[in-house]
């Protein structure tokens, strides 16, 4: 998703004066972690994708497979703005696509970093946008080098229409990061570079290109444009020899706000699960010198499907960026939330709040599951959950369900009209009463919440057995049935996040909260509510209000 501010980028190729630059990030958006087969508990490769905007309403996108006449055309609009940019000719056959994977469990996400504003298109020509790339390459694609050829062949042929982008794209045996920007008025098309990431390791990428040293021998890990060098050179951006290039601080060189906004949301998933990751902190910091943090590294332990959507709820915890311990925090219900914008001056000195992974204003959340040893419509999940990952669910949707479950299907109400029956909204209903007294209600909405995940995480090796035998004699029964439990599962959650909507609501009514008893709200002998606690405030805040108004609100002896 683009990230919605304007960055000033260096021009100059020296690191030195790419991490000195003054933090200009209002708002960050966009985080993809991923993670090797072999750096998981059962051999599955995993990739997630918070899909942050102001402006974006969370649904489950679904597109079915299609035969296509000959002739027959594709409109291309703007993911982000719906801009009609062109039409190119549609192929024989398009495969279904279930959110961010496909029926052949190929996942492709991405997170936008803009870079260069000489490299982005100003022509008007370029047809393809990053959005349409992601889907139209899902749609053609069966394995994720095929998907990368689909991709970069297109912007070749129709020209690039977006900014700077970094593209998570898997398959059941191999993970990838390709990043690509556009050539700008001096030439049609992209420069790119894609880095299969070891089947051992773990990456991540949030808004900022992460590939720096590309491997050109490595032909067997390594992808890049002809000219991803040669293009440098002739814009005047680079002089040095090949093996010495970098393609993140030739085409994206990072200020403060990309390193600590971005880069930290990264490191903070190698932090969680690798040994020796405060080296990269100077880096994080800007620090003339310092090591710059590598694109994956290996994790200490396997990581599981929970692990990377636990993940997704991070909030720095634990690290010296734990936005649950800063004066925010502690003054307001220890909520580890801060609304835009981002930056704010104090005294004329400019000061930015942190950008953890979970947010407020994410509009989808997922994390794909493809595994090789399954059937292909048993074998692929995308756990999707909608708005802020902290709060949300991650609800099991199988790669070749037949339609969406109508509580995350596009349509049920938008960001300008409140339906009830639309998962985005009642999730936001929670969260938003949560962002308010935080530490208060987070307990309730873990316990629904958590209660959920659970049973689906039970589930699933009953359900994908069944499939698995269903699939050998009948393939359509089978994705009949992953098609109800997949919708079943939804509704089900969506019926227990209205209720738990219900009773936040209830229970903390005006700064109160109820008292309960065998589960139920306590009532007296005579059937009335007892009196209810007082929430209160804790006692960073009572200090901060004392220091703040002097002995305004001191109590005082009254003067006979």
């Amino acid at each position: 998703m683009k990230h919605l501010f304007s960055k000033s980028r260096a021009v100059g190729l020296m690191a030195a004066v790419a991490l000195i630059m003054g933090w200009s990030a209002q708002s960050l958006a966009c985080t993809n972690l991923i993670a090797g087969k072999k750096a998981t508990v059962d051999g599955s490769t995993l990739i997630t994708y918070a899909a942050d905007s102001h402006t974006l309403f969370g649904f489950l996108e679904f597109i079915p497979a299609a035969d296509h006449k000959a002739g027959e055309m594709r409109k291309i609009t703007d993911w982000d703005s719906g801009k009609y940019l062109g039409e190119i000719p549609e192929v024989p056959h398009t495969y279904k696509v279930v959110g961010n994977i496909n029926e052949h469990q190929v996942t492709v996400a991405e997170s936008t970093w803009g870079g260069r504003h000489e490299c982005e298109d100003t022509t008007g020509t370029a047809i393809v946008d990053y959005g349409s790339l992601m889907y139209i390459a899902l749609q053609r694609a069966k394995t994720a080098r095929e998907a990368i050829t689909v991709m970069t062949d297109l912007v070749a042929k129709y020209g690039y229409a977006s900014e700077g982008e970094s593209f998570s794209i898997g398959d059941p045996n191999e993970v990838w990061v390709l990043e690509m920007i556009g050539k700008g008025s001096a030439e049609k098309g992209a420069v790119w570079v894609a880095i299969r990431i070891p089947d051992d390791c773990i990456s991540g990428h949030a808004n900022q290109a992460r590939i720096h040293k590309i491997p050109f021998k490595d032909k067997a890990n390594c992808l890049y444009s002809k000219d991803v060098v040669s293009f440098a050179r002739k814009m005047g951006w680079y002089s040095g020899k090949d093996e010495d290039f970098d393609f993140s601080l030739t085409y994206c060189p990072a200020d403060y706000g990309t390193l600590r906004g971005c880069d930290a949301r990264a490191w903070s998933f190698f932090n969680r699960y690798a040994a020796g990751m405060d080296r990269y902190l100077p880096y994080l910091e800007g620090k003339k010198g310092a090591e710059i943090m590598p694109l994956y590294v290996k994790p200490d332990k396997p990581v599981s499907v929970r692990d990377m959507q636990n993940m997704m709820r991070d909030h720095f915890e634990g690290t010296p960026y734990d936005m649950t311990q800063d004066p925010g925090a502690k003054n307001y219900y220890g909520v580890p939330y801060r609304y835009r914008p981002m930056e704010f001056k104090v005294d004329g000195v400019t000061y930015s709040h942190e950008r953890a992974i979970a947010t407020q204003q994410t509009g989808f959340v997922f994390c794909t599951q493809m595994r090789s040893w399954l059937p292909d419509p048993v074998g692929g999940i995308i756990w999707f959950g909608v708005d802020d990952a902290n709060t949300a669910v991650f609800v099991p949707m199988y790669c070749s369900i037949n339609e969406a479950p109508e509580c995350f299907r596009e349509g049920k109400g938008d960001l300008y009209n409140f339906d009830f029956d639309a998962a985005f909204w009642v999730n936001n209903l929670i969260a938003n009463q949560c962002y308010h007294r935080y530490s208060q209600m987070i307990p309730d909405v873990r316990r629904v919440q958590q209660g959920l995940e659970d049973a689906f995480a039970a589930q699933q090796p009953q359900v994908e057995a069944k499939a698995a035998a269903i699939y050998k004699s009948n393939p359509a029964d089978a994705l009949e049935f992953l098609t109800n439990y997949s919708i079943n599962s939804a509704q089900d959650y969506l019926h227990q996040y209205q209720d738990l909507a219900k009773y936040l609501f209830v229970k903390f009514l005006d700064g109160n909260i109820k008292k309960e008893k065998d589960g139920k709200f306590e009532r007296n002998a005579y059937g009335n509510p007892v009196s209810p606690t007082f929430g209160g405030y804790t006692q960073d805040y009572f200090e901060t209000i004392v220091k703040g108004s002097g002995d305004y609100l001191k109590v005082k002896e009254v003067e006979k």
